[in-house]
């Protein structure tokens, strides 16, 4: 990741002295995932709200994390796990407050705050307002907390409790990769979201996290460098064999990523006519990342047709065509993972991107239309929308403009590609199938869009 001068300085002992009297962004550097420090270094305190509804469920199932957990309260933890699955009432709004006052403050720096809430209800109004008083509660907490700390809401899905620890609480159960993901250094750069878990039949059996996907195929085009090359890795690190796709431009560097993560190389252009049919032979694919993009930057009143059709076939016509096809062919069968590229800039807007915001927000769409189908046959389908990332295009802006894109996120600091690359390996889990339409943004919470 190319150095961040700023955050360096505003490090150092006059840096700091500096930056509070000038009330300038003070960036934390940001513990991330490495095999010497899989998890935080601290306690995980587990606390209720509204009742203990799922709190002995939980606790259960953050023991397995090999996290020490405890119940009361904590000196200096690494993580705080909040239970406000049972706050139905706007009185119940007070215990959030009460749990969370005390020991807020004092959790570590790059710790974490993850909210547990329930499904808004359709039939019970008062529940379903101060259910969705937590995403308010939840994303102002995550702009509060510096420090590199982050806080995110994980809604589980409707149903009750059953009877003792994670095995007898399929909701729970459900949500065990998604805490895994969320407290672990690996969503160092996740912050302010919202995860809505659904229902699913069974549950997927797990028998190593470190390599989940072990016997598994994944295909990920954008394969040759940047953020599609730390995809590749991460999907391989964790037992993938993975098949990189690029462009036949890129074939150098494509052929170099495969051979590092022990992977094929396939030079392909995703919009061509033969791509699906390219793709599916290199099938059964048990994760689809579609990461390949295209940017020509121009304002509307200056833009061509032909670099408006260009951006928009890579980047959201290939995806739709390719999906679809993958699907019909059963390339992508039960189990499967489809991961695909969405952008900050296509949730928020972008002056100059008028043709890539389209296509960026139409993958969000895309994925959100694709899921109810697919999830009925098993199949996820999820879009990451990553903001300011550190990557060779990027370093090749201005450096007033990188500059000022880096600081705008409650972290003060641009993200890297493999903060975007641990996300798309959490979806791609094979426990994480209830997470589905959902639209993960990878921003450090940034202002554009919030």
């Amino acid at each position: 990741m190319a150095a961040d001068r700023y955050r360096r300085l505003a490090g150092t002992a006059p840096g700091r002295f500096l930056t509070r009297r000038l009330g300038l962004p003070q960036p934390e550097e940001l513990v991330r995932w490495t095999p010497e420090q899989p998890l935080l270094d601290g306690k995980l305190l587990v606390l209720s709200a509204g009742g203990a509804r799922r709190t002995s469920a939980l606790c259960a199932l953050l023991a397995r994390t090999g996290m020490d957990v405890v119940r009361s309260e904590a000196r200096d933890p690494a993580v705080v796990v909040l239970d406000a699955f049972g706050v139905a009432t706007v009185e119940d709004l007070a215990t959030v407050h009460a749990a969370l006052h005390p020991v807020v403050g004092s959790v570590r720096a790059s710790g974490r705050v993850v909210v547990i809430g329930a499904t808004p209800s359709d039939g019970d109004p008062e529940q379903a307002a101060v259910q969705v008083a937590l995403e308010g509660f939840v994303r102002s907490l995550a702009k509060e907390l510096g420090r590199g700390r982050t806080a995110q809401l994980v809604r589980l899905a409707a149903g009750g409790p059953g009877a003792g620890g994670p095995a007898g609480d399929p909701a729970v159960a459900a949500a065990e990769s998604t805490l895994r993901f969320l407290i672990s250094p690996k969503s160092a750069y996740v912050n302010g979201q919202v995860v809505q878990l659904s229902p699913v039949e069974g549950g997927v059996a797990v028998d190593d996290w470190e390599r989940p996907l072990a016997g598994r195929t994944a295909l990920v085009t954008g394969a040759a460098r940047g953020i599609g090359a730390a995809v590749a890795t991460a999907l391989a690190r964790d037992g993938a064999q993975v098949v990189c796709v690029d462009v036949p431009q890129a074939a150098e560097e494509l052929e170099r990523t495969a051979v590092r993560v022990g992977g094929t190389a396939l030079a392909l252009d995703v919009t061509t006519p033969e791509a699906a049919d390219r793709m599916a032979e290199a099938g059964p694919l048990d994760v689809l990342v579609h990461h390949a993009g295209l940017t020509r930057n121009r304002r509307l009143a200056d833009m061509s047709e032909t670099a408006w059709s260009a951006v928009l076939d890579v980047n959201l016509g290939a995806v739709v065509r390719t999906t679809r096809a993958l699907v019909k062919s059963g390339t992508l069968g039960a189990g499967s993972r489809i991961i695909a590229t969405s952008a900050v800039a296509g949730l928020a807007g972008s002056a100059g991107q008028t043709n890539y915001a389209t296509g960026k927000a139409g993958v969000a769409g895309l994925v959100r239309a694709l899921a109810p189908g697919l999830g009925s046959y098993g199949i996820t389908v999820n879009a990451i929308a990553p903001g300011s990332i550190t990557t060779r295009t990027t370093t090749a802006s201005p450096r007033l403009v990188r500059e000022a894109g880096r600081r705008m996120n409650s972290l003060a600091q641009s993200g890297c590609p493999e903060d975007v690359a641990e996300t798309a390996a959490w979806l791609a889990h094979p426990a994480s199938a209830a997470v589905n339409g959902q639209v993960v943004r990878v921003c450090g919470q940034s202002m554009p869009g919030a």
